[in-house]
């Protein structure tokens, strides 16, 4: 069963790191519930608009301690248990991988998920392209999903950071 206490808890905070009404979200533009690989709930995913700002907040639980590699993958599907069906990150304009890439980073990378001794964890990152691009990334044909990886996020060695395997999965939805 999902604790609403932690998910609650990182929309409030996300909405109290803004500085001015101009910065709070008008649009949800996608929702979508992560799921472990034995099919248990383990968090959601919120991308919201103010503006052309896109922001992504993801409350996960049940997951491992410490931190995990967290990216937009290009397929809309999240096929249990290796999630394989999710495609590759999330990258429309051909980058490499990770912030810390001479060549990259694609849309897909996001900051590692750290999980606390409780198996919670929260994250919130601004998506770095306009709004239209991201909308229309998310949305094409065959949808995104987002997937959170065994390990942490390397950012820098593509395709994947080293993350590991796929831990959990959440299918896109316009919110």
């Amino acid at each position: 069963m999902i604790k609403p206490a932690p998910l609650i808890a990182a929309s409030t905070l996300w909405l109290c790191a803004c500085t001015s009404l101009g910065q709070v979200p008008t649009s949800k533009l996608a929702v979508g519930t992560l799921h472990s690989a034995n099919g248990a709930v383990a968090g959601t995913v919120v991308i919201v608009a103010a503006g052309d700002a896109v922001t992504i907040s993801i409350a996960a639980i049940g997951l491992a301690k410490g931190a995990h590699g967290v990216h937009l993958h290009a397929v809309g599907t999240c096929d249990a248990p290796s999630f394989a069906s999710a495609g590759s990150h999330l990258n429309p304009h051909g980058k490499q991988h990770g912030s810390a890439n001479p060549a990259g980073s694609h849309l897909g990378d996001l900051p590692n998920l750290v999980v606390g001794t409780d198996g919670a964890g929260t994250i919130t990152a601004k998506l770095g392209d306009s709004r239209a691009e991201i909308e229309a990334a998310l949305f094409d044909a065959d949808g995104t999903a987002l997937v959170i990886h065994a390990s942490s996020d390397d950012y820098l060695t593509d395709p994947s950071g080293n993350s590991g395997p796929r831990i959990a999965c959440a299918v896109l939805k316009r919110g």
